[in-house]
């Protein structure tokens, strides 16, 4: 009979063991190539966090981020990095979408000119050129930004009407005085590019000049996930949490991790944004890490509401959660 029994207990430890050693595959989609602002993945990454979990990632930026939300939606990847803005915009669509962490507290998204061009505000730009990458949120917040120093609304429009698509060569159609300002330029990344190539800018930041305070960027997961696949969500957010957190207190680890996962980044520009980045990962005397207010969400609707970009009857209660935010503390 102990021979019997101890046959069983053997079983059940190997049973045991092969269950810690299995892995959940996840994908997650990046919203552009890698860079400083996932450092935080990568850390977690390199240092164990996810098979911690007992998940194994596949992390990858596809041909066309703007497909993520649908590919996120439809569970062909169970993660995402995306905009708070995305993520109304497809919900008014009807792609089952919801933000479970805010990544970045606030816009990067910035209007800039030339330091030598002697514009210094919004206002500044009336009578003057501004590119954009032809994104469809971008004019409305210069208009904002434009009215917010006092610019009457007809020639703040005249502004957004001159606005040049110059695609994402916003750097490029600077520097070549094609356009005399950009808008849709990241203050953490391009910033950075032109200055170091000789070019330093004035950065006119969004929420100084009359625009919602909003979350750049965000974590989703479709609204199955969430639902049927909690656990598993719960550990993905845990392990990116602590990636982050520690990334926060030591960007230039988090780049040199960065770094040896994707040597093509660019060690110039990544340095110095992450730790720009890093106060707006986990604030100092904030919120924990990926918190999400109702304020921003509801601010950021009205805005878009006001600006005919969502309908009045979208609800931005189902698009973000802090759940599991709440649990991996």
């Amino acid at each position: 009979m102990w021979r019997r029994l101890a046959a069983l207990a053997m079983l059940s430890v190997v049973a045991l063991s092969a269950s810690a050693c299995a892995q959940d595959e996840v994908t997650v989609a990046l919203d552009w190539f890698p860079n400083a602002n996932h450092t935080g993945l990568y850390l977690a990454m390199e240092r164990g966090y996810f098979k911690d979990e007992g998940i194994t990632l596949k992390v990858y930026t596809p041909d066309d981020p703007a497909t993520i939300l649908a590919t996120v939606g439809s569970d062909k990847d169970e993660f995402g990095f995306e905009y708070q803005v995305g993520v109304l915009l497809a919900r008014a669509q009807g792609v089952p979408v919801v933000s479970i962490a805010g990544i970045v507290q606030h816009p990067l998204n910035s209007v800039m000119a030339l330091q030598e061009s002697g514009i210094t505000r919004p206002r500044d730009l009336v009578g003057r050129t501004v590119g954009y990458p032809g994104i469809a949120t971008d004019p409305p917040l210069l208009r904002t930004m434009l009215e917010f120093d006092g610019v009457p609304p007809e020639q703040a429009q005249a502004v957004v009407d001159g606005m040049v698509n110059v695609g994402f060569g916003l750097i490029p159609a600077l520097i070549s005085r094609r356009v005399d300002a950009v808008v849709g330029a990241y203050w953490t990344h391009e910033s950075i590019s032109a200055q170091n190539q000789g070019f330093p800018v004035v950065v006119m930041r969004m929420e100084e000049w009359g625009v919602p305070d909003f979350y750049e960027l965000v974590l989703v997961t479709s609204d199955r996930m969430q639902r049927t696949e909690s656990a598993l969500v719960r550990r993905f957010v845990r392990a990116l949490k602590r990636g982050y957190e520690e990334a926060a207190a030591d960007p230039q680890a988090a780049v040199e991790v960065l770094l040896r996962h994707v040597p093509e980044a660019d060690p110039k520009i990544d340095r110095p944004g992450a730790q720009l980045l890093a106060p707006l990962w986990v604030e100092e005397d904030g919120p924990p890490f990926g918190w999400q207010t109702v304020e921003k969400w509801v601010r950021m609707t009205d805005w878009m509401k006001v600006n005919g970009l969502l309908p009045e009857e979208l609800d931005p209660g189902p698009a973000f959660n802090n759940r599991f935010i709440e649990v991996a503390q």
